[in-house]
């Protein structure tokens, strides 16, 4: 691979690792359907199309081991050898009030706590320090780039990040950056520099009706960028809440080589016994990696109101540790030797049928 393709430097600020600051596009292609000239010859190599098709034809036969790896454009990069074998993780399922110093004051108190049990990555909720509602986001919001007093919020993680020597996946805030709000992550390293901001990219946008409205886009602006980031816990790709929702996004971190998958969410009284803890088994059976959530705590006469049940699944789809809905802290154990123990077993990433379809990370291919 190319340079384009090298990691940042851990002490870069980066929303993802290989990168513009747009999208990168998931498609999947049928075979033989696509404009890309890399991807059609593949498939002619693959189908024996075009000139010398017997002879393609024989090393498709001779080269099947390799067919798996075409099931993802550019093939997925090998797992990267972690720092650490094994670590705590605390999620902290907190209560959100419409008193913004008393939730940072709050969030610090909960990592703090978490920290001095053991945590070497602490994952806060979705929107902790706002209540959920369009009306608060443009009131709460924060200039993040600005930090400082701009910013009390990422200011009070960074400072701990450093002091306790962790890392923290910040859950989300409103981020105001010139006349646009968004849905923000922010990853700290135990440096307390910040590794990676995430803007949510999938916008709450739903209408079921008698059960719940809510449309993010009145406020918000969709981000634009994946984002995953080294850490001194491992390799993380960020989602949002709705992110969890869409499995191209998952599969995309996949194949950049995450550990785990980290996604502050909020899920709602309609949805979140219907489909919160489906969609994290999903998302880690399918990949075969960790998967951790971490939303608010349930406060009943909010106007809106939170499932709660912060949850990590191991890479089996296996429930590992979860809570209710009041307030908590899961201390729990990530041991990375079973990414790879599981992946032997049911050696997925390498039965791929890259003959017949492909997911197509544009960003890197265009990179190459």
């Amino acid at each position: 691979m190319k340079a384009a393709l090298a990691f940042h430097h851990p002490s870069t600020i980066s929303r993802s690792i290989f990168f513009s600051s747009s999208l990168s596009l998931l498609k999947f292609y049928p075979k033989l359907n696509t404009n890309n000239k890399n991807l059609t010859h593949q498939n002619q190599i693959l189908h024996g199309s075009g000139s010398g098709s017997r002879s393609t034809r024989i090393m498709a036969s001779s080269a099947s081991a390799s067919v798996a790896e075409q099931a993802r454009a550019p093939p997925a990069l090998p797992l990267p050898t972690p720092p650490v074998d094994k670590f705590m993780i605390a999620l902290c399922q907190i209560t959100v009030t419409p008193d913004k110093e008393r939730n940072i004051a709050h969030a610090r108190s909960k990592i703090q706590e978490a920290a001095a049990k053991g945590a070497k990555l602490v994952l806060l909720p979705e929107i902790w320090n706002s209540p959920y509602s369009n009306d608060c986001f443009p009131v709460y919001a924060e200039d993040i780039d600005a930090g400082g007093d701009a910013s009390p919020s990422t200011t009070m993680l960074s400072q701990l990040s450093r002091n306790l020597n962790i890392t923290i996946v910040g859950g989300s805030i409103p981020e105001r950056s010139g006349d646009r709000i968004f849905n923000t992550c922010c990853v700290f390293g135990t440096d307390g520099n910040l590794k990676a901001k995430h803007r949510k990219i999938h916008l709450f946008d739903i209408d079921i009706p008698g059960k719940i409205t809510f449309m993010e886009s009145k406020t918000l602006t969709a981000g634009e960028t994946p984002t995953i980031v080294d850490t001194e816990v491992g390799r993380i790709g960020i989602g949002i809440c709705y992110d969890l929702r869409f499995q191209e996004l998952a599969m995309i971190y996949a194949a950049r080589g995450a550990h785990l998958l980290c996604y502050p969410g909020a899920f709602n009284m309609t949805t979140g016994p219907l489909h919160w803890e489906l969609l994290q088994r999903a998302r880690a059976v399918d990949n075969q990696l960790y998967v951790a959530t971490c939303s608010p705590a349930r406060d009943a006469g909010a106007g809106y109101v939170a499932w709660g049940h912060s949850t990590l699944v191991g890479p089996f789809g296996e429930v590992l540790a979860t809570t209710e809905h009041e307030e908590a802290i899961i201390l729990v154990e990530i041991d990375y030797s079973l990414l790879q123990l599981r992946r032997t077993s049911l050696p997925l990433l390498k039965q791929g049928r890259g003959d017949l379809y492909q997911l197509v990370d544009v960003k890197r291919l265009n990179s190459q």
